[in-house]
């Protein structure tokens, strides 16, 4: 789980980290300035009907958060530790925007938007983006270090607009922001983000069963299940090129593991309550998914040529809108989705 702080002293780390005058180019996204400790947009309330929603699932407005994101299914879920402690699902946003492909960003200008685990503290916050609102994904993490992959700056922003990030409505962000604000303001160190190319369940994996990212996404997969079965942010660890998820000492062992993402594992073990969970899971998952090969599950198409997606509710309200590699609404139901309301303004020129 995070770690905690202090709020008191956090609070004044989250000011003192925004209140430097800094601009950087972003690889992809263009340039966002963090120049001011706050403003009117990074101070905007969490909305009532959000804080009452918390009410109703006993979480308390500062918890902890832990944030899931899914491309195939173009959604960004805010998930919100109760007072038993757990994590459970506090809203669901669509995601107007993310481009390249299924699979994990590699190098600087690829256009991939990164999928891993990452962990976002106040100093990846920016109340002075370009693009509204902003918090930078923590791209690349020490598994993308060891793995020599580049880039850099890769945000979740406003803007609907997408170069290697993942763009939400202005509306959107700043929601999303004011709940990573008070959490931090509520002592959480830092929040978990999730990047995912899809629901890591049997039927998308059987679907995408020979897409080369597949080593990379079963591997992944573990650290899904982990939050699957426990509802609490998994430990992550990286060694010998790999993730490595809620690990812990050895019985005999006086310290914790130390890892080094490129050097060999120590000795560890994963908790036998977790371990047996994630295990049973595991065999559900892999005899579904047997079936659903089995039965000839047709696979997904590969090189479509086809840049990024959006959720099927934005595609709907722009003329000859797509939902790209995204999930796709089909005929009435697509119109339907054209007379509801979108979750936020959507700029005149969306950009791929």
């Amino acid at each position: 789980m995070g770690s905690i702080l202090n709020s008191s002293s956090l609070a004044r780390a989250l000011l003192a980290s925004v209140a430097l005058v800094s601009s950087v180019l972003l690889a992809g996204c263009d340039t966002d300035q963090v120049s001011l400790a706050t403003n009117a947009k990074a101070n905007q309330p969490v909305p009532p009907k959000l804080v009452a929603a918390m009410a109703e699932k006993n979480m308390d407005l500062q918890s902890p958060i832990l944030v899931r994101l899914f491309k195939q299914e173009a959604e960004l879920e805010v998930w919100k530790q109760t007072r038993s402690g757990q994590f459970a699902l506090l809203r669901t946003y669509p995601i107007c925007r993310w481009s390249g492909d299924l699979g994990p960003k590699v190098r600087e200008g690829d256009r991939q938007a990164p999928e891993g685990f990452y962990s976002i503290n106040p100093s990846q916050m920016n109340p002075q983006s370009a693009y509204y609102l902003s918090f930078n994904t923590g791209y690349p993490n020490a598994f993308d270090k060891a793995l020599g992959r580049t880039g850099s700056q890769l945000m979740v922003h406003g803007d609907c607009s997408s170069r290697g990030c993942y763009a939400m409505t202005d509306e959107q962000i700043a929601e999303i922001y004011s709940l990573g604000r008070e959490s931090f303001f509520g002592g959480q160190k830092a929040f978990q983000l999730q990047a995912y190319p899809f629901k890591m369940t049997p039927v998308n994996m059987a679907k995408h069963r020979n897409n080369p990212n597949m080593p990379f996404w079963k591997m992944i997969k573990e650290g899904y299940d982990h939050f699957e079965v426990t509802r609490q942010e998994p430990k992550v660890d990286f060694c010998e090129k790999k993730y490595v998820f809620d690990a812990a000492k050895t019985p005999d062992a006086k310290r914790d593991p130390v890892f080094d993402a490129s050097a060999k594992c120590p000795a560890y073990v994963i908790p036998e309550d977790i371990a047996s969970a994630v295990r049973e899971k595991e065999e559900r998952d892999q005899a579904e998914y047997n079936k659903l090969v089995a039965k000839g599950t047709p696979m997904a198409r590969m090189n479509t040529g086809i840049d990024g997606g959006m959720n099927k509710i934005f595609a709907a309200k722009i003329p000859e809108g797509s939902t790209g590699l995204s999930e796709s609404a089909e005929g009435s139901t697509l119109q339907m989705l054209a007379m509801s309301k979108a979750p936020g303004t959507i700029p005149g020129t969306v950009n791929p």
